[in-house]
């Protein structure tokens, strides 16, 4: 017996998701860690991790920040930043979702094609991509599956845990994606 896929939207930040949000982004034991840059030093990121709550809870929501909206809980964020030079038509993709529960289901390839169709429609963008590493198995099956294909490998470039793995970077144009690209 198969259930329906779970319903996912993206949201601006409310009130309601700092204590969530800060619970994911702050336990430096959370699960997350492993798969999202685990490259960097954990002290590194705990620090940043702190530092970004705070801004969160200290900012307005914004527009290239949304939260991931399962059934009315906050399981993740997406974001998206321009890639200088400023109006050149490339941005930066990400998604983390914080919850395993969430994992391996498709919430995030359809974040992810949500958020894809989002920048299309609100920025000049030519050219979407999205950046993690080899081991992130999930992370390139979900681009792969909304239509990014692979445009950059750095072989051997991450330590992960004593072991080598690539940096991977996958994109998707414009014209691609209204071509109808993943759908």
């Amino acid at each position: 017996m198969s259930s329906d896929p779970p319903h996912v939207t993206l949201r601006d930040r409310q009130s309601r998701d700092m204590p969530v949000l800060t619970r994911w982004l702050t336990d430096p034991g959370a699960e997350w860690r492993r798969w999202d840059a685990p490259y960097f030093h954990a002290d590194t990121t705990t620090q940043t991790m702190q530092a970004y709550v705070a801004h969160l809870a200290g900012s307005p929501p914004d527009p290239d920040e949304q939260v991931i909206d399962v059934g009315g809980e906050c399981v993740g964020m997406v974001n998206r930043s321009e890639e200088p030079p400023e109006g050149g038509g490339w941005w930066d993709l990400g998604i983390l979702i914080y919850d395993p529960r969430h994992w391996g289901g498709g919430v995030g390839t359809r974040a992810l094609g949500r958020w894809v169709a989002d920048t299309f429609i609100w920025t000049d963008a030519h050219v979407v991509t999205v950046t993690t590493w080899g081991g992130n198995e999930r992370m390139i099956r979900a681009a792969r599956r909304v239509g990014f294909r692979e445009c950059m490998r750095v072989r051997g470039a991450r330590v992960v845990n004593g072991r080598r793995f690539d940096s991977v970077r996958l994109d998707l144009l414009r014209d691609e994606w209204e071509a109808g690209a993943g759908r």
